[in-house]
């Protein structure tokens, strides 16, 4: 009998569906989640945080683009600057995101535990983030996949919810009880706001847009992935920054300036003021619900990432590489991400936040780099590119990103640096002292599945 083939994925997905999906992961009402932080960093300024960043995310979003047409393949940023522009400093990106994924589902417990502490201060924030880590690990353990199935109807409801909010603004203004008009350019401007503060802001904004990055992982289930993986990745980030200035926007007009009684938890308080308690009531529901999800999402996501390191020994196999028999699922990697989200208790949402940036803001620089470094290899064999688009226009986006970068929290400037300098020691051991490439990961789906049974 000849072999079984082995099982492959199947290109079903068309543009609505890949736009979706990087909106879903986007999370729209994360814009709420950290207002607060972001209009205290800007002195007010909190839609101009956004449009910076969206200009940011544009560039990148281009250069993404360009490398998922040259590469159709998963693996993202680790990807593409590993074939354009060396093993080595692809896998020194790749740790970088590692940081990135590490912090996120800490920074999504964090927000979920500052707003419940602020609707029930009776009830301590570590308190909050205790019971997040603890479910959540707890459902990852056994392999659920309600992140997954919840994506579509989870969309709906923050989009509801970000439709009301933005109509009650609207209407709290027109009414005249708010503090301004509905058109007014004091939100961009802010009080006392500058362009050091502005791009702090955007720094921390930038946080919204994580994700847009991540439809790349669909390239091998999307139709004509060449020309859908790229505009997908160019309506995620364009549709997700125009909803994040215009829910900033209309926010900053009913609450001017930069200064809160908690600017954790900011929005909750002004949802009450434009809705009252009901409002504020389902305003909070839809936030929890949303980081739930989200933080369960991101946990699985980090320890996929984790196993299919260790699978390929990038990581400890023994360790990282170990599924439990019974349950199917990375039980070490599971643990150790839950115990990384317990340091949230210690933490404020501005810094944690950067944490996360750094990995996204390297792994943006690099991607960048790598489409310059394409159009150079092309160039050499034969094949012209367009120079605005392969060459000016990616230099441009990895300065932004750069500068962006410099203007993180300084802590998290110090953790990264030390957490890539980690990584250069550990690179130097897997390739001994750098005699022999890096390993290389694998991120095809059938060695990956068995991560989670569900």
């Amino acid at each position: 009998m000849p072999p079984t083939p082995h099982p492959t994925l199947r290109r079903t997905l068309g543009l609505r569906s890949v736009v979706l999906f990087g909106l879903a992961y986007l999370t729209p009402l994360i814009v709420l989640g950290i207002f607060g932080v972001v209009a205290e960093t800007t002195a007010g300024a909190a839609p101009s945080a956004y449009a910076l960043a969206l200009v940011a995310m544009l560039f990148t979003a281009l250069s993404y683009g360009r490398m998922a047409a040259a590469y159709p393949v998963a693996g993202s940023a680790y990807t593409y600057v590993r074939r354009t522009v060396d093993a080595r400093a692809g896998f020194l990106v790749g740790w970088a995101v590692l940081l990135d994924y590490f912090f996120l589902p800490m920074v999504i417990w964090l927000i979920g535990g500052s707003y419940l502490a602020a609707q029930f201060p009776g009830v301590p924030v570590p308190v909050w983030i205790v019971a997040f880590v603890v479910l959540t690990t707890g459902l990852n353990l056994a392999g659920i996949k309600v992140a997954d199935r919840a994506n579509s109807l989870l969309m709906i409801f923050q989009i509801l919810v970000l439709g009301f909010f933005v109509l009650l603004a609207a209407g709290h203004l027109i009414s005249g009880s708010g503090p301004g008009a509905l058109f007014e350019l004091t939100p961009f401007t802010g009080q006392g706001a500058s362009l050091s503060t502005v791009a702090a802001g955007a720094a921390i904004a930038a946080y919204s847009f994580l994700g847009f990055d991540a439809v790349t992982t669909l390239t091998e289930e999307t139709v004509e992935p060449r020309r859908t993986i790229p505009r997908a990745i160019l309506l995620v980030a364009l549709i997700g920054g125009g909803i994040f200035v215009v829910v900033s926007y209309v926010t900053q007009l009913v609450h001017p300036g930069g200064a809160f009684a908690d600017s954790s938890a900011a929005a909750s308080e002004i949802a009450r003021t434009i809705g009252g308690s009901l409002f504020g009531a389902v305003f909070l529901a839809g936030l929890v619900v949303a980081q739930f999800t989200s933080g369960l999402a991101a946990q699985a996501s980090t320890t996929r990432l984790l196993y299919a390191m260790g699978r390929d020994a990038v990581l400890p196999r023994r360790i990282f590489g170990y599924l439990h028999p019974r349950l199917r699922t990375p039980v070490f990697s599971i643990l150790l991400t839950g115990l990384v989200g317990l340091i949230a208790v210690r933490m404020d949402v501005a810094t944690s936040t950067s944490f996360i940036n750094f990995g996204a803001f390297t792994a943006f620089v690099f991607v960048n780099v790598a489409v310059i470094a394409h159009y150079v290899r092309e160039r050499r064999a034969g094949r012209r590119l367009g120079v605005l688009a392969y060459a000016v226009a990616p230099a441009i986006g990895a300065v932004i990103d750069l500068y962006l970068l410099t203007q993180l929290d300084g802590h998290a400037i110090t953790l990264g640096l030390v957490w890539l300098a980690a990584g250069a020691v550990y690179l130097a051991y897997l390739t001994r002292l750098f005699r022999v490439p890096p390993p290389e990961l694998d991120f095809t789906e059938q060695q990956a599945a068995p991560v989670s049974s569900g």
